[in-house]
């Protein structure tokens, strides 16, 4: 008996839950009619199974269909599938249809896939969206460029973009547009000859960087680049002279101090090659001694002979004091 009871409790709960489960698909079931954009009432109890929400759905196609979009349960569920937001894929749509924007449902799918709010990319499309060069994300403020007179110009540029359908998936991001629109300043600063002609003519700038064409490969359409700013910077010209001459300044100095240290290298040479060439004189000089002796024995020098000698020295010492009083005399020549 308990086992019955505790059987039909059971049985109970389960029809409950199935009644529940079955009343709820109902009613989308019949929302879905009654708004003329049926869908099966099978399809929406196995979206349970699938694990996809049967009032998401539901409700979208509802949406789309108000809207004049038809677009089936099918499509929406697989792309509900494969991670994508259907909600705002439909949203896109209409937007997109109420503004003459040809857009379908396929390229809106993989819009949204890609990464890419498809809804703020047709926004975009309708209301163009202006971007700051340089953009909030850079460490700059300002673009700065060079002249020709070698005067630095800070700019600040404003781009006005709109989004291309076409070319956003596999497009190139704002970063993009920002980076060669600065290339573009740039290039078109330095051309210059002069920073005056930059300041005079600005607009000059906007229409040889649109004539570049950098929109190309882009998901965006450049429709206008505005200057918003000029500011004269430094004078990097001058500055790089002043520090061209300073180089050169040093590189000068240091082949100077190079030919000083040659030249005391080769004064100290001098000096040791002098210190040598005394001590072979006096070395030389020793050897007199030895050959007025050899002279002596050999009967070649008499005493006579050496006492002239010593005269003659003596006499010539004499005069080279009395020419140069300055001069150290050097020890006198003893005899054997």
């Amino acid at each position: 008996m308990i086992f019955n009871i505790v059987v039909l409790i059971l049985v109970g709960l389960i029809a409950i839950v199935v009644i529940g489960f079955i009343w709820s698909a109902f009613w989308l079931w019949w929302q879905a009619i009654l708004s003329k954009a049926p869908v099966s009432l099978l399809q929406i109890i196995f979206m349970r199974f699938r694990k996809v929400s049967p009032s998401v759905i539901v409700t979208v196609r509802i949406t789309a269909r108000k809207a004049g979009i038809e677009i089936s349960a099918d499509q929406l569920e697989a792309h509900y599938l494969a991670g994508g937001d259907v909600v705002r894929v439909v949203q896109a749509l209409i937007s997109a249809s109420k503004a003459n924007i040809t857009l379908d449902y396929d390229r809106a799918c993989a819009i949204d896939l890609a990464g890419r709010d498809v809804q703020e990319a047709v926004g975009t499309s309708v209301n163009p969206k202006v971007i700051d060069v340089p953009s909030g994300q850079m460490a700059r403020s300002s673009i700065d460029a060079i002249s020709g007179d070698g005067i630095q110009l800070k700019v600040k540029a404003r781009v006005t973009v709109r989004t291309n359908l076409d070319r956003l998936v596999g497009g190139a991001t704002e970063e993009t547009i920002v980076a060669r629109v600065g290339e573009g300043i740039v290039t078109t600063i330095g051309s210059s000859k002069n920073h005056m002609a930059v300041l005079e003519n600005p607009d000059r700038i906007s229409k040889l960087v649109l004539e570049r064409g950098l929109d190309s490969g882009t998901a965006f359409e450049i429709l206008s680049i505005d200057i918003a700013d000029i500011d004269v910077g430094d004078n990097i010209g001058a500055r790089l002279k002043i520090d061209q001459a300073e180089a050169e300044k040093k590189v000068a100095q240091a082949q100077a101090e190079r030919q000083r240290a040659l030249a005391v290298a080769r004064e100290q040479e001098m000096v040791a090659l002098v210190q040598e060439n005394r001590a072979k004189v006096v070395l030389a000089e020793a050897e007199v001694p030895k050959a007025m002796a050899d002279a002596f024995r050999a009967g070649n020098m008499g005493i006579m002979d050496y006492y002239n000698m010593q005269n003659v020295i003596s006499d010539t010492r004499m005069r080279t004091s009395i020419a140069e009083p300055d001069r150290e005399e050097g020890p006198p020549t003893e005899g054997v």
